[in-house]
């Protein structure tokens, strides 16, 4: 199994992942926080797609799949390519209300769908590229996937935490 390989494995869970955290879960359910000011299940899958979204689309010099379509307002928000959620506070996070299960999943599908047709396009040596230079060591573009994996796993793992409360 070469490097490709298992970026591909990683990825290919999280589809899942989504699934069973969000399906059949009703707006209302979806919007649902264990506390004030806590995250819900449908502003964690919202957060880890934005997530890989922003990441992929400037690792390949296109256009987020956010802003493309419909995207922004079937979660209640404007289309802003820096809102990803990082640093939400508890007002922010309870302004994504995603319109539907099915609305999350379609999103996170897509940006999936991306992201696995660019790493089918990439040699081994591109995952030694480097992509950002603002930490030390510099990431790399496997190392910047690596990350991804990493937060949607995190925040699939959340959502369901969440969904087991509910």
């Amino acid at each position: 199994m070469n490097a490709k390989d298992i970026l591909t494995e990683g990825l290919g869970r999280i589809p899942d992942l989504v699934h069973t955290a969000v399906h059949d879960l009703t707006p209302d359910q979806l919007r649902w926080s264990p506390a004030p000011g806590a995250n819900s299940i449908g502003w964690l899958v919202w957060h880890l797609t934005r997530v890989q979204d922003d990441h992929v689309a400037d690792l390949i010099g296109d256009e987020q799949i956010y802003l493309t379509g419909d995207w922004a307002p079937r979660f209640g928000l404007k289309a802003d390519p820096s809102d990803t959620g990082y640093g939400h506070r508890p007002n922010q996070i309870t302004q994504v209300v995603p319109e539907s299960a099915q609305v999350l999943e379609d999103y996170y599908r897509a940006v999936h769908e991306r992201t696995l047709s660019y790493i089918a396009g990439l040699s081994e040596a591109d995952l030694d590229r480097v992509v950002d230079t603002a930490w030390d060591p510099p990431v790399t573009l496997g190392v910047r996937l690596v990350s991804v994996i990493d937060d949607d796993a995190q925040h699939a793992g959340q959502a369901a935490y969440v969904r087991g409360l509910l």
